[in-house]
């Protein structure tokens, strides 16, 4: 039999959710369900799955409008009921039984996560659950916009690592000096956040969307589109890899742009500094502090309570008045429509500063706030992740800690 001794953080220290946490989150799931008329769901994607029953072994979580909550494991039984919190997990955890006997065990035919999880497996499951079931996905999610303060504090404790990354880089660049590549100075950051814990995986919704946690961009690297919904997408590594840090070769002078994700028990932050070596042309530091002026005036609407749509019109028509129309998140026909997005357990959760989305960030929202501008000789921007308190936008990650521009 093995053991569980070594289900731990750093130290023996003990990484789980916490059960009053989960008790909270299966509470307000059963209520939403409730008012939403929807008998019972079967959460059965991974990153919900560890929001809602603190693992994500496989198998499913049926929880009904009753508070009934029951999951069930395929693999690993023993390793799901240890993470749940042992002996005092909120909910049942049993054996997964054949699908065949699934519906008669569950009693009655569950929404299904029908936004989230690939088209043949739902077909699969309702043949198995009783046809249409309907769709719980967005009502999950919408629960998961408002972080708790535990969710807070390891978003703030991934941003205090993400920081430590930084500094890393702002080391090692001081001593390796031009010619160096921005693989090279990816794998720096990549040590530090191994060693605190990384688990390897930035978790992301939009399917088929995958992403490199460290992108560098140096010089006319900034310039180059990818695959990946964002203003900036470097080089990478190959054309399987095509997102972030390249084979270039840092030049004294140019704008060396970093974007960082950390993820910290789960929970990201993302943060962009710049860098270069020696000083750079003056239009590239005016451009970062126009970066900056967006970003504050991005808060200031987010805190008021406008609506992120209008956030976005803000922000963008401010760049436009900049002379940046052609340059915001990217140049055309590449640009990127957001200039922020909320973040959590996964890198693009909602709602994001973007037509489209007339909502708030509301109290106990995250969000990562990012204007950047490309040019075919750069890129330049300013990211930090944010949470809106009750007395107003609070940083998760290193604000006015960590300079907006370091020089080499």
């Amino acid at each position: 039999m093995w053991s569980t001794d070594g289900l731990s953080g750093p130290d023996g220290e003990d990484w789980r959710v916490p059960v009053s946490e989960l008790e909270q989150r299966q509470t307000n799931f059963s209520t939403s369900l409730n008012e939403n008329r929807i008998k019972s769901a079967w959460i059965n994607d991974p990153v919900d799955m560890y929001w809602l029953v603190g693992n994500r072994q496989t198998g499913g979580v049926h929880i009904t409008s009753e508070g009934e909550i029951t999951q069930y494991v395929r693999s690993s039984l023993e390793r799901a009921k240890f993470e749940s919190g042992g002996d005092d997990a909120p909910h049942i955890i049993e054996a997964h039984p054949r699908m065949a006997n699934l519906l008669e065990k569950l009693g009655n035919s569950p929404a299904l996560q029908l936004g989230r999880i690939p088209a043949n497996d739902a077909t699969f499951l309702q043949s198995k659950l009783g046809g249409d079931s309907g769709d719980c996905t967005h009502i999950l999610w919408k629960l998961r916009e408002k972080k708790s303060e535990w969710e807070i504090n390891r978003m703030k404790e991934s941003g205090e690592i993400q920081k430590r990354m930084f500094e890393a880089l702002s080391s090692v660049g001081s001593k390796t000096g031009e010619g160096v590549s921005e693989l090279h100075l990816a794998a720096v950051a990549d040590k530090v956040s191994r060693t605190e814990g990384f688990g390897g995986m930035v978790r992301m919704r939009k399917w088929p969307m995958d992403c490199d946690r460290v992108v560098i961009a140096s010089g006319p690297s900034g310039a180059i589109p990818s695959y990946f919904d964002s203003a900036i997408g470097g080089a990478g590594s190959n054309p399987m890899a095509s997102l972030g840090a390249g084979h270039r070769r840092i030049r004294k002078g140019e704008p060396i742009l970093v974007d960082i994700v950390h993820v910290h028990r789960g929970y990201i932050t993302d943060m962009t500094r710049m860098f270069s070596i020696g000083s750079p042309d003056k239009i590239w530091i005016e451009r970062l502090e126009h970066m900056e002026e967006i970003a504050s005036t991005i808060r200031n609407s987010l805190n008021r309570g406008d609506d992120c749509s209008e956030t976005w019109e803000i922000g963008q028509s401010m760049a436009e008045n900049m002379g940046y129309g052609k340059h915001l998140m990217g140049m055309p026909p590449e640009q990127s429509r957001f200039l922020g997005h909320s973040i959590g357990l996964e890198l693009d959760e909602t709602p994001v500063i973007a037509a489209g989305f007339d909502s708030p960030l509301n109290k106990g929202g995250t969000m990562a706030i990012e204007p950047k501008v490309i040019f075919q000789e750069g890129a330049v921007g300013i990211e930090d992740c944010w949470v809106r308190t009750e007395n107003g936008l609070e940083c998760l990650s290193s604000g006015d800690s960590f300079p907006s521009w370091t020089e080499w």
